[in-house]
């Protein structure tokens, strides 16, 4: 079983964010859930991008690079849309890594370096039509991932909705959610 370190998007530590990481639980792996917006959950994505601005993208990733610490090195690191900037971060830079699964976003791997690690499998999620995911390059950058990097699998979802897998907000799309969750518990079993 794998033990798994997941990092929450822009509302903040959601009941849907913590859902998804009981179900991964439920599966049998260790699950580890940091509250990078220090007990801050916003209604609208707007307000919460706000707070993350305001306190600074490079301090949400140092949060996330501290909730790291004094865990096993031999990690999987899961983030949903803002989380996946510290997820990605330290699969790529921190040594021991097994894997990285990357939920509605994907930033260009010479953000964090040259090149995404050969021994570190990678998903990336998202939805086709999502304005952020597609809209704003983040599609382009999980495709020339899984271009360059060995073990990297890209899954696009039919839909505009941005957060699709969080249960407990509006944009929340079952059936996509449902594929994104299974595909996500099958990459975890792979993992040794």
């Amino acid at each position: 079983m794998a033990e798994v370190l997941v990092f929450h998007h822009g509302h903040g530590l959601t009941d849907g964010v913590r859902e998804f990481a009981e179900q991964l639980r439920r599966a049998g792996h260790t699950v580890h859930v940091p509250d990078l917006f220090e007990g801050q959950v916003f209604d609208s994505l707007e307000e919460g991008m706000g707070y993350a601005e305001d306190a600074g993208f490079g301090t949400v990733i140092a949060r996330g690079t501290a909730a790291a610490e004094g865990l096993p090195a031999e990690l999987v690191y899961l983030g949903f849309s803002l989380g996946v900037l510290p997820a990605q971060k330290l699969a790529q830079t921190r040594p021991g890594a097994k894997g990285a699964l990357l939920l509605e976003a994907c930033v260009p791997v010479a953000e964090f370096g040259g090149a995404w690690p050969h021994d570190v499998p990678v998903q990336v999620h998202g939805m086709d039509a999502d304005p952020f995911f597609a809209g704003e390059g983040d599609a382009d950058a999980a495709r020339a991932l899984v271009e360059t990097a060995a073990g990297a699998e890209l899954f696009l979802y039919s839909g505009d909705r941005h957060l699709f897998t969080d249960s407990s907000l509006p944009s929340h799309d079952e059936h996509a959610a449902t594929q994104a969750t299974d595909r996500a518990l099958d990459f975890l079993d792979r993992i040794e």
